[in-house]
C-alpha cells in the first residue's frame, strides 16, 4: 500500500460508509421483490440486465490471449458464482435481512481455509483460532436447537462457501489477467451459468419486477465502484471494521421497513465473525503478505 493511500483514512472510511448504504439498498430491493420470481430467474435477470456495464470491457477481453486453462478457470468461477448468487436470492426472500448480512461475513473465513487447503498457505495458530471464533459466531447466529433453522439459513451457509471459492479463483486469475477482464468474464459466465437454472422454472416477469432488478444491477455496480474508491484511499485494515455498520443498517431496515424484529444474537454473532475477519486482515498486513482476505462488506450480486 502506498503512502498516498495510507494518508487518506477518513476518505476511505467515508467511501466505505457509502458502499455499505448502497449494498443495504441492494438487499432492500431484493427483499421487496420477494419470492414473486424464482431465485435463479431473478439472479439471471439481474446479471443479464447488468451486461450493459460489460460493453466497455469487451474490447480488452477480446484482445486478451487467454489460455485454455484460464478459460477453464473463468468458467469454473462463473459456475460457482452462479450457484452462490441463486442461493443468495433464495435466502433473501425467506429469512431476515440481518441474518443474510451477518452470515455473508463468513465468506472471508472460507477463503482463509481454502487458501490453506488448495493454495498451500500456512495456517498459524492465531489464524486457526480466528477461524474457530468466526465459526462460533455463526453458531451464535443460527443457535441450533434454540431457533428454527430454515431453508434460507442453509442456503446462506452454502452460498458463503461458494462465494469463498469464487473469490479464491478470482485471486488466481487476477495474478494473470487484468481486473477488467476478471470482472467482465464473471458477469458473462454468471449470466450463462444462471440461464439454464432460470429456464427450468421460468415465470414471466412483470415490468415492475424488471425495473426492480435493473435497479439492483445499477446500485450493486455503484456499490462495487465506491468500494474500489475506498480501497484506493485507505488500506482494508482501516475500512474493514466499518463494514459492521452494514449489519446495523440491515437490522434497522428489517425492523422498520419489513417488520422482521430485532435479534440481538444475530448482531452479536455478526460482530464476532467480523472481528475475526478483521483480525485475519490485520495479520496479513502486519506480515506484509499478499492480501487474500476479501472485504467482508462485498455483496456478491
Amino acid at each position: 500500500m502506498n503512502d498516498q493511500a495510507q494518508s487518506r483514512p477518513v476518505l476511505g472510511v467515508l467511501w466505505m460508509l457509502v458502499t455499505g448504504l448502497l449494498f443495504v439498498c441492494v438487499t432492500a430491493l431484493v427483499k421487496t421483490l420477494g419470492p414473486v420470481i424464482p431465485a435463479a430467474e431473478a439472479a439471471f435477470l439481474r446479471y443479464a440486465i447488468g451486461l450493459i456495464f460489460v460493453i466497455p470491457m469487451l474490447r480488452p477481453i477480446l484482445k486478451a490471449k487467454l489460455t485454455r486453462r484460464q478459460w477453464g478457470l473463468f468458467a469454473l468461477r462463473g459456475l460457482a458464482h452462479s450457484g452462490g448468487v441463486a442461493l443468495w436470492f433464495y435466502a433473501m426472500a425467506r429469512i431476515p435481512i440481518a441474518d443474510v448480512t451477518a452470515m455473508n461475513y463468513m465468506s472471508p473465513i472460507y477463503v482463509t481455509l481454502g487458501a490453506a487447503l488448495f493454495l498451500g498457505e500456512k495456517l498459524a495458530l492465531r489464524r486457526i483460532l480466528a477461524v474457530v471464533i468466526a465459526l462460533v459466531g455463526a453458531v451464535i447466529i443460527l443457535r441450533p436447537g434454540f431457533r428454527e433453522i430454515g431453508h434460507g439459513h442453509v442456503a446462506m451457509l452454502i452460498a458463503a462457501v461458494v462465494f469463498g471459492a469464487s473469490y479464491l479463483l478470482a485471486k488466481l486469475l487476477s495474478d494473470e489477467t487484468s481486473p477488467i477482464i476478471v470482472v467482465g468474464m464473471l458477469s458473462i459466465f454468471v449470466t450463462i451459468g444462471l440461464f439454464p437454472m432460470a429456464l427450468s422454472n421460468w415465470v414471466t416477469p412483470s415490468w415492475h419486477a424488471l425495473g426492480m432488478l435493473a435497479a439492483v444491477a445499477c446500485v450493486a455496480t455503484a456499490g462495487h465502484y465506491t468500494m474500489t474508491l475506498a480501497f484506493a484511499a485507505a488500506p482494508i485494515t482501516v475500512t474493514q471494521p466499518v463494514t459492521f455498520l452494514q449489519l446495523l443498517w440491515a437490522c434497522l431496515l428489517g425492523y422498520f421497513v419489513f417488520d422482521e424484529g430485532l435479534d440481538l444474537w444475530v448482531v452479536v454473532g455478526g460482530g464476532v465473525i467480523l472481528g475475526s475477519v478483521s483480525f485475519i486482515t490485520w495479520r496479513e498486513a502486519v506480515l506484509k503478505r499478499r492480501m487474500r482476505t476479501p472485504p467482508a462488506i462485498a455483496t456478491k450480486v
